[in-house]
């Protein structure tokens, strides 16, 4: 069964960073094109970030230039490194594999004004 298991969520101040991880099973990784969602407190699930098989990104407007998604195939593993936190990029954050509604269970991502 395919599964993605996130790990790295907390709390940082404004202006801090964290690294979320998301380690797949069962399912060809190097294959996948991964990405990851948030969402926040009374608000719609919202797409932050992929990274396709061939390394290739895209990030939305939010956190484009703060956060930096990138891969380790051999580890089957997607990270999110984010930085410059602000508290508005406080959520539950998802690991996906796009288009294959495959989801992580999320982690909480908590940042403090």
């Amino acid at each position: 069964q395919p599964q993605l298991v996130e790990s790295g969520g907390g709390l940082a101040q404004t202006g801090g960073s964290l690294t979320l991880s998301c380690a797949a099973s069962g399912f060809e990784f190097s294959g996948a094109t991964m990405g990851w969602y948030r969402q926040a407190p009374g608000k719609e699930r919202e797409f932050v970030a992929q990274i396709k098989n061939s390394g290739s990104t895209y990030y939305i407007s939010a956190v484009s230039g703060r956060f930096n998604i990138s891969r380790d195939n051999a580890k089957n593993t997607v990270f999110l490194q984010m930085n410059s936190l602000k508290p508005e990029d406080t959520a539950v954050y998802y690991c996906a594999r796009i288009q294959w509604n495959i989801w992580g269970q999320g982690t909480q991502v908590t940042v403090s004004s």
